[in-house]
């Protein structure tokens, strides 16, 4: 990417992240809810920070959910915020319905903005004095099974469709970073793509090609638009949406008959990192691979199969056996003879006879 294109990125960000602010401000105004002024400011502050667009939106759902229970509440002013109302509001957000990890989400944007109001001395920090802890099921990462990605392969035949799964399949990439990644991000003679930031975590870094997805991005590349900077668009036109993605997915599911086992665009990634893990890579190098920013997160995305825990058990169960058997004098699994037997335990034997000589007889015990 050159200095021209990211500054050009960068521009079409901040556009896009001021629009949002734009909206959010917007809206505040249009609501007569508790805090709106003090709600104000705090969403300056992040735009500031330069945090990403989705954290702006993401922020705004679970903030404003909580001023409109205050609202519903009766209670208008933040100052007079107790351990109490974040409680209750964490209640009221479960008799909604509402999952777990959504509750547990918006709690931690709230006691963020709470935080940011006890800083500037709004609110006391007697608000955040009992802990609230949100017990979320650990559900298990949703891959597709090994049969099903060799179904859905062989009927994907369009070349942009192939070159695009192949790639999420075997990079890990999410889809938002695929459909910003650009002609120029990509290195196919040193099969790597420069993912310059984050989708999440702002911050780039470098994913590699397989074989397969090398050839299916050559195949691509020599029908593509080369008028387009952008890696992958929709016909007719310079990108390709989220929606439009998501319907090719479940276009080519249908044509595999996997439609009934909700897959996603996002298992696609789940895969990538359960197959790595699975083929021996340590998870250190998966995490970066992955973007993460904590081996936690990389160790709850991807789980070790089956296979993989009964074949790791017997290998290290050889070991054991074997080092056991090194241990003994006889063969593996051999039963000592009798001879041998009473060689094994003539010292013991010659041990307690010098033990029992050492002690005094009966009848001087009782004489």
């Amino acid at each position: 990417m050159t200095m021209e294109e990211q500054t050009l990125e960068g521009w079409y960000d901040n556009r896009g992240k001021q629009q949002c602010l734009d909206r959010i401000l917007g809206k505040l105004g249009e609501q007569a809810l508790p805090g709106a002024s003090d709600v104000e400011q705090y969403f300056r502050n992040l735009y500031r920070r330069n945090v990403s667009t989705q954290t702006l939106k993401t922020a705004f759902t679970a903030i404003q959910s909580f001023q409109v229970f205050l609202k519903n509440c009766g209670k208008f002013d933040l100052r007079s915020l107790t351990p109490e109302d974040l409680e209750a509001f964490v209640e009221s957000q479960q008799d909604r319905g509402l999952k777990p990890l959504s509750v547990k989400n918006n709690l931690r944007q709230v006691q963020t903005f709470l935080r940011y109001l006890i800083a500037g001395g709004i609110v006391s920090s007697g608000v955040l004095a009992r802990p609230i802890r949100i017990k979320v099921p650990d559900a298990l990462p949703r891959a597709m099974d090994p049969l099903d990605v060799k179904r859905l392969l062989s009927v994907t035949q369009n070349v942009r469709d192939r070159a695009m799964i192949l790639v999420l399949l075997r990079t890990g990439m999410r889809i938002g970073e695929l459909l910003r990644t650009r002609v120029s991000d990509v290195h196919l003679e040193e099969r790597k793509i420069l993912l310059w930031v984050g989708e999440k975590n702002r911050t780039g870094r470098v994913v590699y090609l397989s074989e397969d997805a090398c050839k299916a991005l050559r195949a691509w590349e020599r029908k593509r638009d080369g008028g387009k900077a952008l890696l992958f668009h929709a016909q007719g036109r310079s990108s390709m949406g989220y929606t439009a993605a998501r319907t090719l997915l479940g276009k080519y599911l249908k044509k595999a008959n996997l439609s009934h086992k909700g897959y996603s665009l996002h298992c696609l990634r789940h895969t990538c990192a359960t197959e790595l893990l699975n083929a021996g890579m340590r998870l250190e190098c998966l995490q970066q691979l992955l973007g993460h920013s904590t081996v936690e997160q990389t160790r709850r995305y991807a789980r070790l199969s089956d296979k993989t825990r009964e074949e790791e058990y017997f290998r290290a169960m050889a070991r054991i056996e074997g080092r056991k058997s090194d241990e003994r004098d006889g063969a593996p699994g051999e039963i000592p003879t009798l001879s041998e037997e009473t060689q094994l335990l003539e010292p013991y034997h010659q041990e307690l006879h010098e033990h029992a000589a050492a002690l005094p007889s009966v009848a001087a015990r009782t004489g």
